[in-house]
């Protein structure tokens, strides 16, 4: 779809070990889309999330910061999985898949390409992270433990840089101005970035209870994946 793409999909084929990792492959992402690609303005959107995320992990915010900087990997692992099975021509999570295709709309606006991201990425991609992140570490997805207190403590700096957004990025994929009134109001205002992560962090308990019915675990996830397509859809409806 872009003469680039050959570049992105050399850059995910490393899996990253550490939030740094992850901050280069995001960071090179970054520098290589053209602004004319929605793809840059949810991994821009990303990026500051993960650069929130080092700051505070740096200045010992998190009760256990080795369990969340393992969340941070396995997390963007998911989203660099699903691009590079995009580029390659290799099936991936429709929920994604709306998104990738649609990378070249100009009639979309750069936020709307961002929240379509962060929907796939949290509703559909978080709960799995969730769930290996405890299995890697041997702890287990409890509301009531010190990890979903670290995990919620984040919501507030996600809510802030997500509503930033919604004004640096209010443009068409081009950089045009929107009409002044539109749909894009209302479909954002029935979107929040900390009840998709309470549902995912519910969502990974769920899962956890599956896992060993891998069965039901994977029509688990083709369910989400289902629901996350149709928000997806509907957060990237053009603007007139």
């Amino acid at each position: 779809m872009f003469p680039y793409d050959a570049t992105l999909l050399a850059t995910v084929q490393a899996v990253p070990q550490s939030i740094a990792d992850v901050l280069q492959t995001l960071q090179t992402i970054d520098s290589v889309c053209l602004d004319g690609d929605g793809l840059k303005w949810f991994n821009w959107l990303y990026l500051q999330v993960t650069q929130a995320v080092a700051e505070r992990d740096a200045g010992g915010g998190f009760t256990d910061p080795a369990w969340l900087a393992q969340l941070d990997v396995q997390f963007a692992r998911l989203y660099f999985s699903a691009l590079k099975s995009s580029l390659s021509g290799q099936a991936t999570s429709t929920c994604w898949q709306v998104l990738f295709t649609g990378r070249n709309q100009g009639a979309i606006a750069r936020i709307q390409f961002a929240l379509a991201g962060i929907n796939a990425h949290i509703n559909h991609d978080l709960p799995e992270a969730i769930l290996t992140t405890c299995q890697v570490t041997g702890t287990t997805p409890d509301h009531s433990g010190m990890h979903y207190s670290d995990y919620t403590a984040l919501n507030s700096t996600l809510d802030s840089l997500i509503e930033s957004a919604k004004h640096s990025l209010n443009v068409r994929l081009f950089g045009g101005a929107l009409p002044p009134l539109s749909h894009l109001e209302d479909t954002f205002a029935a979107w929040n970035v900390s009840a998709a992560r309470e549902s995912a962090w519910q969502n990974a308990e769920h899962l956890w209870q599956l896992r060993t019915i891998p069965s039901l675990a994977s029509s688990f996830i083709d369910v989400l994946d289902g629901f996350t397509t149709v928000i997806g859809k509907a957060l990237l409806v053009p603007v007139p």
